[in-house]
């Protein structure tokens, strides 16, 4: 049976950019059944441009997360259309108007849910990919004794320098359709969704990827077959104002940028108490092994298991790939008998 998102209200919900929400929205989304004794959730949020629909074909009896066995809770992150973003909120803005969501917002909303929906105080597992293992780092580092087990999947606590780069192209991409008016759009943003979809596209996949002609195995005849039917219709259902929201919510990941750790990234992410498995892509370009590596090395409880794959980020997330679907799902059921 398969239920209807909920979602919970949060009423003068205080953000970090110090904007106040008269009455903030998380959409959820659970699958599988709750322990009596609450000890069989975990919390798997949404990633970038995602929401719920679009990342739960992974659950499932033979999937990478169980819901036979294990409670799960997708939260959708703000900004992404469904939680309280500026296509659904005139109360939500952009970073033009000093207004932009954390990741701290979205974990003290995601535990205000799951504290106040479901009196769940302790995870087994926080499960993310991309952004999602942003969300998740963030969780060991602000709530360390309720969260047991961390799998983040192409992602870090910090965004790093070349990834802002890569951030600000897209946001400039985006905001140079002449539909921008320097605050917002006024039209749709055709050139501008173009121009995104083809940035992303460059980056999400290795040059590997491209070079073997993978696509065309995916049942596309030409690689601008595969740009045109495979980026841009994922982009263009999406509200331009929310890309550019999660994009500054990206722009600003970093576990220790708040009043608990005032910037001090090495000791917030020693604080990370989880075993913590660090899986990053062997080809990502986004989030580099090394970068990843080098989180790892900080966190007490890591273990560092790279994704062999040439699908670079996109070996996180492998809907289409049932090799790299198979090396997570062992990686994650070795992680949650420990």
């Amino acid at each position: 049976m398969t239920r209807s998102p909920s979602f919970l209200t949060l009423e003068n919900f205080r953000l970090e950019c110090g904007a106040v929400l008269k009455e903030a929205r998380i959409v959820y989304q659970t699958y599988g059944e709750l322990a009596s004794d609450r000890t069989n959730a975990i919390l798997y949020p949404t990633s970038y441009g995602a929401q719920h629909w679009d990342i739960d074909w992974l659950i499932r009896s033979d999937g990478i997360l169980d819901p036979n066995r294990w409670f799960i809770i997708i939260p959708n992150m703000f900004g992404n259309g469904l939680s309280s973003s500026p296509s659904n909120s005139k109360d939500c803005g952009l970073s033009e108007q000093g207004f932009w969501f954390s990741h701290v917002d979205n974990i003290r909303a995601q535990e205000q849910l799951l504290r106040e929906v479901f009196q769940i105080e302790h995870l087994a597992l926080i499960y993310g990919w991309s952004m999602g293992a942003q969300q998740a780092y963030h969780w060991g580092v602000l709530y360390s004794d309720r969260v047991a087990r961390i799998a983040a999947l192409c992602g870090t606590a910090r965004t790093t320098d070349h990834n802002i780069v890569f951030l600000q192209s897209l946001r400039t991409a985006l905001t140079a359709d002449p539909t921008w008016n320097g605050k917002r759009f006024e039209a749709t943003p055709e050139r501008g969704y173009k121009a995104f979809a083809r940035i992303y596209a460059s980056w999400a996949a290795s040059q590997t990827f491209y070079r073997q002609g993978i696509y065309y195995k995916l049942g596309y005849t030409s690689l601008e077959d595969y740009l045109l039917r495979a980026w841009e219709p994922y982009y263009k259902q999406r509200d331009p104002h929310n890309l550019l929201a999660m994009i500054d919510t990206w722009l600003r990941c970093d576990v220790s940028n708040n009043s608990i750790y005032e910037n001090n990234y090495e000791r917030a992410m020693g604080e990370i108490k989880a075993k913590t498995l660090v899986m990053p892509s062997t080809t990502d370009l986004y989030f580099t092994p090394e970068d990843c590596a080098a989180e790892a090395a900080l966190i007490p409880e890591a273990k560092y298991l790279p994704i062999p794959s040439v699908w670079g980020h996109r070996a996180g997330n492998p809907y289409q790939n049932s090799t790299d679907e198979n090396f997570i799902r062992v990686a994650i059921q070795q992680l949650l008998k420990e």
